[in-house]
């Protein structure tokens, strides 16, 4: 090819939908030989050290939620900075990305103008450079092998994702003992539907009303009893020791201080600043950290748990130490609003010995480059990397390449319902049906 081949020749940005009805940012970037297209999405449990999304609220269109501004930034501002680079430069192109917003959380351009021209200009590289976009991630990346990630599947929503207060929010199923992706993703299908008709069957179809991730959301005020209809759905399908649990708990949301989570912007020197006034709160019931700590243990005993992310909120490094130190060598323990992609809180993480795992959010810190170097980092380190949706998706189904490209262990989709979820899973198997013999179901 000509090196005009590769060229940026037009950027366009439109205010689109996302799964929940919501605007979002779509962009186009097209070059003499492709087109190429991004969908961004967004999140509803968010952490306060995320890179911000820029949103309009103008109460007139969409609730305030519209996102014309950032749509704005990225055909007035940023494809005019970027028309005639090389699309196959994407480090290079990220960082003038960043340096042009010249924010610390992109709260400029948006972290949604920005990350939308990011996903664009990857998949336009993958294109010019004729290669599977999941090989160009991994060329990207450094990363030494193709792995298909093993899903968890989020089948009972509460929380913020079906509008509850102080409650976990996602109880997820984890078919680790499979040795194909196929296979696994078959069996995580046919324990969703079994789970659907115990459902349906003790509570009515009122509980199997989904949330904004596939999952059902029936009217359970107990942690426990959700986990033990998991337990007879796994067991009803015939996958019993295959199949394993894991929560999101999204402690952040149910954390409640009078020193204030959002007071603290830059991470706290002083690891004791949350010890005095701390508090959880679960379905109505108080913990601190140290009794939150008990009751995890408590869970993970009584049921096959091996994966709890977000067990202690954002800001609480101390609570985030300990829990890795009780709990850390028995489960895999997740950051996510913890460490929201940033580097300086991972090397924090690091240090403080606060998880062993990163939770993958591209929206969360803007652009691919930095996805990757995240990534590249928590491996170096030997931590589990889990490459995840938001609970506003898109039929955009990047985040499946960048799974496998990545070589990371686990995915985070979603319930097998729903296109914007499915249709992740069924890039998977594509994917997986491409590499054939080089197709490598990763390990817990």
């Amino acid at each position: 090819m000509d090196f005009l081949d590769f060229k940026i020749k037009k950027i366009k940005a439109r205010e689109v939908l996302d799964s929940r009805g919501s605007p979002t940012i779509g962009v186009d970037l097209i070059t003499k030989s492709c087109c190429a297209k991004s969908i961004v999405p967004s999140g509803a449990s968010t952490g306060i050290h995320e890179a911000l999304e820029l949103r309009d609220n103008d109460k007139k269109r969409y609730f305030g939620k519209g996102v014309l501004k950032a749509v704005s930034n990225v055909n007035n501002i940023i494809a005019k900075k970027l028309i005639g680079l090389d699309c196959r430069k994407q480090r290079e192109i990220d960082n003038i990305l960043i340096e042009l917003d010249g924010t610390e959380n992109k709260s400029k351009l948006g972290a949604n103008a920005i990350l939308g021209v990011s996903m664009a200009v990857c998949k336009a590289g993958s294109i010019c450079s004729n290669k599977q976009f999941y090989e160009y991630i991994q060329k990207l990346s450094n990363s030494k092998k193709f792995l298909l990630p093993i899903p968890q599947m989020n089948v009972i929503n509460s929380g913020k994702h079906v509008g509850v207060e102080n409650d976990i929010q996602e109880h997820m199923i984890m078919p680790i003992k499979f040795k194909t992706f196929s296979d696994a993703l078959r069996a995580g299908v046919e324990t969703y539907h079994a789970l659907k008709n115990i459902l349906k069957q003790k509570y009515g179809v009122r509980a199997i009303l989904l949330g904004d991730e596939g999952g059902f959301a029936p009217p359970i005020n107990n942690v426990e009893q959700r986990l033990e209809l998991l337990i007879k759905a796994i067991e009803e399908s015939s996958y019993s020791g295959k199949i394993k649990l894991a929560l999101d708990c999204a402690a952040s949301e149910f954390f409640d201080d009078n020193v204030g989570n959002s007071k603290f912007p830059i991470i706290p020197k002083n690891l004791k600043v949350f010890d005095k006034n701390e508090k959880y709160t679960i379905l109505n019931k108080k913990y601190n950290k140290d009794e939150l700590v008990d009751y995890y243990q408590n869970l993970i005993k009584k049921y096959p748990i091996i994966s709890i992310e977000d067990g202690m909120a954002q800001d609480n490094w101390q609570g985030w130490t300990l829990l890795n130190k009780e709990i850390g060598n028995k489960i895999q323990l997740v950051g996510d609003d913890l460490l929201v992609m940033n580097i300086g809180r991972i090397k924090r993480a690091l240090e403080h010995k606060a998880c062993n795992a990163l939770l993958l959010k591209v929206n969360q810190v803007g652009t691919v480059t930095e996805a990757i170097d995240a990534s590249n980092i928590s491996f170096k380190n030997k931590w589990n990397v889990v490459v995840s949706h938001r609970s506003g998706e898109t039929e955009d189904s990047f985040i499946a390449d960048l799974a496998v490209g990545l070589g990371a262990t686990q995915c985070k989709f979603g319930a097998p319902a729903r296109s914007e979820r499915t249709a992740k899973y069924n890039r998977l198997l594509r994917i997986e049906e491409e590499l054939g013999k080089k197709a490598k179901f990763a390990k817990f």
